[in-house]
């Protein structure tokens, strides 16, 4: 293990920065920089890469991955059965590392459990595929300023300092410091509820975020001498006794314990490894480090670390774990531990939109529909940690409130007035409670690849990240193999699943959403019957729904078609379409998609009707729409 430690540190941190091409590096103009290779600007990259846009990421410490991997946390959470876009390609290099997906079921709070520094090979092997693409490690964003063409950039890496101009920046940072050096307008912390309309924010806004964890992971040395922690100065066990059954009781705890053993497997790794992130009486630690400077954070980083370090002497000396120490193969750090703490929230930019947990909660009930214009899917609850907060007793139980899966909306993105910049991560445009689910791994990596979208299409059009059309972005992400709609009851190999993604970003045919304990979805129903009033309901703002006649409650094929064909007469694009036409073309297009012939008078089921509606009439691309979801003119 002690060589393959060496080999993975040595092909990681071989160089500073890397290149497919030579002449990117000696030019001092980029398309789209990313500031920050964590979850969401590795992927930002690698998707505005593919896009055909020269890329450089800046990241400051050696591994690409940020929580995934240089913070520790390599136990995903959510979107098991959204298999979308950049988030399915890791998550299959991750089964194809360990010979299949069963094999990532290791410890029991996640079904995608690896090893940190197996994680980050990964990604910088997806990376350096991309020949548009150079990463720079080790790296520090020194100094950001508006030029006319874009951005001008000063960054330091192994004492040197660099210049370089880019078209379009992202800010993938932790915290959103990029945005904030470019002075964009940001909240923090929890909202009122007046402001937010949020039924369960509190009265009054404060800057209390939810608590951060220095993660540590640990091995099974099978010796105790080996594995031994010296006992830390001012060791105190007195936060940790409640931390599984035995020290306390639940009563005591105010919350449900578990088995000390059975806690332990939680975040158990492949290969013999402990992911030490325990929520309950474990190891996160509250502090706001946001604003301050950077000697002021590492002073409150190393304190957090050391509250890790009295865990892990905790959990050996106290409840008998041992054998199992911080392990000395995983991190090229002097004391194992991870290169960045895990933070569960940022600054939050304003941005062209807020999505808040009522547009989340309910989003085809408001006002605007905002899931019109989706870019990345996310379905794990809301959960906020705010436990170790001093006066957590008097804070909101913002834990697991129930929602379905959820689109977040491309205007979440874009701040509301500064140009040619897109922010990413944990940063975008949400309410602190709706962060509480926004940040999970998956989500940040959909978000980022969004961004890198976004990015590629604004440098390309030369048009600012504001001025590309929404659709233009989700067809690029649709192309890549992303959900714009969390639909989790049709599979994304299924013929109609592009289909049906479009249609549903209409908003013709709505999904519902459900809540279920853990798991939330939104269903679609594809091989249910479509009925007149969820057609109705669909089409308004598309036509004069009570100028449409149907015989029963269900729609027939040649009720739909005529639906079609009254559309594309109202938007001045039915020549030479008779109902006999139509019915031809429909037929041969449920054959494409190996779906069943219709007669006149058949019903059919909503798979039906999308990719019938999708081919014929192609609403998708008819009305582009604003960053609030609403229709925008046909343009003639």
């Amino acid at each position: 293990m002690k060589k393959l430690f060496l080999v993975v540190v040595s092909f990681l941190l071989g160089s500073v920065s890397y290149t497919q091409n030579q002449n990117q590096i000696n030019q001092n103009t980029i398309d789209v920089l990313v500031i920050g290779g964590g979850a969401s600007g590795t992927m930002a990259g690698i998707q505005a890469a593919r896009m055909d846009v020269s890329v450089l990421i800046l990241e400051e410490t050696p591994w690409l991955g940020g929580m995934l991997t240089s913070a520790g946390v390599s136990a995903v959470d959510g979107n098991y059965n959204l298999h979308s876009g950049l988030w399915e390609e890791y998550k299959q290099a991750l089964s194809a590392h360990y010979g299949g997906e069963e094999e990532l079921k290791t410890g029991w709070v996640s079904n995608v459990l690896f090893e940190p520094q197996v994680g980050a090979k990964i990604l910088l092997d997806m990376a350096k595929k991309e020949s548009n693409l150079q990463v720079v490690f080790n790296s520090k964003t020194e100094k950001i300023t508006k030029s006319n063409d874009g951005w001008e950039i000063t960054y330091r890496v192994n004492g040197e300092e660099k210049n370089i101009q880019a078209k379009i920046v992202i800010d993938a940072t932790e915290l959103g410091d990029i945005a904030a050096k470019v002075g964009i307008p940001y909240d923090m912390g929890m909202d009122s509820k007046f402001d937010t309309g949020e039924e369960i924010a509190p009265e009054k806004a404060n800057n209390i975020v939810q608590d951060l964890t220095y993660v540590a992971i640990l091995k099974d040395y099978k010796d105790s001498l080996k594995a031994k922690l010296d006992k830390p100065k001012n060791y105190d066990p007195t936060p940790f006794l409640c931390t599984c059954k035995g020290k306390c009781t639940e009563e005591m705890a105010k919350t449900k314990l578990w088995d000390c053993d059975y806690m332990m497997e939680y975040g158990k790794l492949p290969n013999g490894y402990y992911m030490i992130n325990w929520p309950i009486y474990g190891n996160d630690y509250y502090t706001n480090i946001i604003e301050l400077n950077a000697e002021e954070r590492a002073e409150e980083i190393q304190k957090a670390k050391d509250f890790t370090l009295n865990y892990v002497y905790y959990l050996q000396n106290e409840l008998g774990f041992e054998n199992l120490g911080i392990a000395d193969d995983v991190y090229p750090t002097e004391d194992g531990l991870p290169f960045i703490p895990y933070h569960r929230e940022s600054r939050r930019i304003n941005g062209l939109v807020r999505f808040t947990v009522n547009d989340l909660a309910r989003p085809f009930q408001q006002e605007k529909p905002l899931y019109r214009t989706g870019i990345a899917v996310g379905d794990y609850p809301i959960d906020h940690h705010h436990n170790r907060y001093p006066e957590a007793d008097k804070l909101p139980d913002l834990h697991f409130y129930p929602v379905p899966s959820y689109s977040i909306p491309l205007g979440t993105l874009i701040p509301k007035e500064t140009a040619n910049f897109i922010v990413s991560e944990k940063s975008i445009s949400v309410t602190n409670i709706v962060n509480g689910t926004t940040r999970l791994q998956p989500v940040c990596i959909l978000i980022g690849q969004a961004s890198g979208a976004l990015a590629a299409l604004s440098a390309k059009q030369n048009k600012t990240p504001a001025e590309v059309s929404v659709r233009q972005v989700q067809k690029a992400l649709l192309d890549a193999n992303v959900y714009l709609m969390p639909y989790s009851d049709i599979e994304h190999t299924d013929p109609a699943f592009k289909a049906l993604q479009r249609i549903g970003a209409t908003g013709m045919l709505k999904g519902k959403g459900k809540n279920i304990g853990w798991k939330n979805h939104t269903h679609i129903y594809p091989d249910s019957l479509l009925t007149v009033t969820d057609l109705k309901t669909g089409l308004k703002g598309w036509t004069n729904v009570d100028a449409l006649d149907f015989n029963k409650e269900t729609v027939s094929y040649k009720e739909l078609l005529t639906v079609i064909k009254v559309i594309k007469k109202e938007a001045g694009n039915d020549k030479n379409t008779s109902l006999k036409k139509l019915k031809k073309q429909g037929n041969l297009v449920l054959k494409s998609y190996e779906l069943n012939e219709l007669k006149c008078d058949d019903n059919l089921s909503r798979k039906q009707a999308a990719v019938l509606l999708d081919a014929l009439l192609n609403p998708f691309e008819m009305h582009n729409v604003n960053h609030f979801g609403e229709l925008l003119p046909i343009e003639k």
